[in-house]
């Protein structure tokens, strides 16, 4: 039992008595000896005596004197503490003095009540108490009931839904661009994604009887084009065709695969809502324009192709200066010779010559030949090949560390502010002598007024949308100068006359150098090795 103490009467007046522990009790707290006296009102006593007769208690109770006259009944009562998060209430009693009175269960449960614990309450423990009647004891009296947190919802697709896939690379560090299996086909039937629902939890409750809300979770809903069923229960879709499925965005679609031998005269431009296959070659002038992906496995010529997923093109492309390949993914090609290309992900190929390359993420250039020579290459993140340059000192810029689109964009964006800035500064002069004349007393026209109506209203536009123009060139100039790791790297030789440009910083090479990956640190463009 825990050592406890009381006040009590004797002949010299109130003391109060110190209990000592047993049977490996604790021992007793000076804090609450005084906050009991405190809550008496006795505050006229020797804090250091107490404590000194608390550290000399041994086997006998010890009494210390207060220097007040004789107590009136002190009835037994007890200390409540709550814990932070109010879901566990203890109490701990006080024993009376001599002539007081004990507490009954209906006065222990009133006083909770007036301090407000309504919930939990263990009046087991209570009757285990006044069973015993154990003093300086914590007693947890009542415990909240803890809410039950849920979980997310989740979808889970049975078709590859990762734009960045890759194809295959060989032993000898090529790619087998004739086994690319890029494209997801599924049949009739097919189950593509199903939802778990979210599990929205229960709520708890802690000991002043206050609801606790669960943990907020996430909720989804399966998005689905046309040529796709719905369970009845909402939770699963499957494909009602023979064709083929992509994720964009968070909608799953599925399309009808076009399949032709080869792009020519004998077809004329292809435009599909889906996958477009090409068993044979792309000719010269022709153009495909496809809203999922487009497999090539022969040869692309001066041929203009656009895809809202990748394009793939197992032989290559020779573009004549004219070839152009827009992907909303990736772009894979073997070799890419006098073509622009766009690419919403990453480029893939064994070499590029002469050609103008953009991505939104990395430029990879491997395989035996793994070169980058001529014309410009650009990429957010980066930039890796072989051999960087030419020996024939062909001009080559590689730029890494800004979005090319979003390079675009800004440029675009600084033309139009200043266009609608200059077309606001007009308008206001015009409103501003409008103004000034019926200040003066002179009366406008019907018309006029008319006129000068719809230019305010016209201002008022202009000003939302040069507000609105202005945060996104913010946060596109921050942007653009936020990528700090951004690099090049040249696996063998990069030439001298290259120039590499990362951000804003630039460098132009005046020796070959080997081995090398290009950095920005601190605004200049230095060398590092691999």
């Amino acid at each position: 039992m825990n050592s406890y103490f009381r006040l009590v009467s004797t002949q010299m007046g109130t003391g109060i008595e110190l209990i000592p522990a047993t049977d490996g009790g604790q021992k007793l707290d000076v804090n609450e000896v005084t906050a009991y006296l405190q809550s008496k009102r006795i505050s006229q006593y020797d804090v250091k005596e107490i404590y000194q007769a608390i550290q000399m208690l041994k086997t006998e109770p010890v009494v210390v004197m207060l220097p007040v006259p004789h107590r009136l009944p002190e009835n037994e009562t007890f200390f409540l503490k709550v814990s932070e998060d109010k879901m566990t209430a203890v109490i701990r009693f006080i024993p009376p003095n001599e002539t007081g009175e004990l507490m009954r269960k209906l006065d222990i449960l009133g006083e909770l009540a007036q301090k407000n614990i309504k919930y939990g309450i263990d009046e087991k423990a209570i009757d285990a108490f006044l069973e015993k009647r154990e003093y300086c004891t914590d007693i947890i009296v009542a415990s909240g009931l803890a809410p039950r947190n849920g979980s997310d919802a989740s979808i889970e697709y049975f078709f590859n839904t990762d734009r960045h896939a890759r194809p295959t690379r060989l032993e000898d560090g090529s790619v087998d661009f004739f086994n690319l299996n890029t494209i997801n086909h599924c049949k009739e039937g097919d189950v593509l994604a199903k939802l778990t629902p979210e599990d929205k939890g229960d709520y708890g409750v802690n000991v002043y009887g206050e609801r606790i809300k669960p943990i907020e979770v996430k909720h989804l809903a399966l998005k689905f084009g046309d040529k796709i069923e719905l369970s009845e229960d909402k939770t699963e879709i499957r494909s009602k065709i023979n064709g083929h499925v992509m994720l964009v965005g968070d909608s799953v679609f599925v399309s009808d695969v076009y399949e032709v031998e080869n792009v020519g005269t004998a077809t004329g431009n292809i435009t599909s809502e889906g996958n477009v296959i090409v068993s044979g070659n792309v000719q010269a002038g022709f153009s495909i324009n496809a809203t999922g992906s487009v497999e090539v496995r022969g040869v692309v010529e001066g041929a203009s192709i656009t895809a809202g997923g990748d394009i793939i093109i197992a032989r290559g492309m020779n573009g004549m200066g004219k070839g152009v390949l827009k992907a909303g993914g990736s772009v894979v090609a073997k070799f890419v010779e006098n073509a622009t290309i766009e690419a919403g992900t990453h480029v893939e190929a064994n070499s590029i010559m002469h050609s103008k390359v953009s991505a939104r993420t990395q430029i990879t250039v491997d395989g035996k030949k793994g070169f980058i020579a001529g014309g410009a290459v650009r990429a957010t993140e980066k930039i890796s090949c072989k051999t960087l340059g030419s020996a024939m000192g062909a001009d080559t810029l590689v730029e890494v560390g800004i979005d090319p689109q979003q390079k675009m964009r800004y440029v675009e964006l600084q033309k139009e502010m200043a266009e609608m800035n200059k077309k606001y500064g007009t308008i206001q002069t015009t409103l501003t002598g409008a103004a000034a004349k019926i200040k003066s007393g002179v009366k406008l026209p019907p018309e006029q007024m008319q006129y000068v109506r719809s230019l305010m209203q016209l201002s008022q536009q202009l000003k939302a949308q040069i507000e609105a123009g202005n945060a996104e060139f913010e946060e596109l100039d921050q942007m653009l100068t936020n990528r700090s790791d951004a690099c090049v790297c040249v696996r063998e030789t990069a030439y001298a006359g290259t120039k590499i440009v990362i951000g804003e910083d630039s460098l132009t090479l005046k020796s070959d150098i080997k081995f090398s990956r290009f950095i920005d640190d601190h605004g200049e463009v230095k060398i590092t090795s691999l």
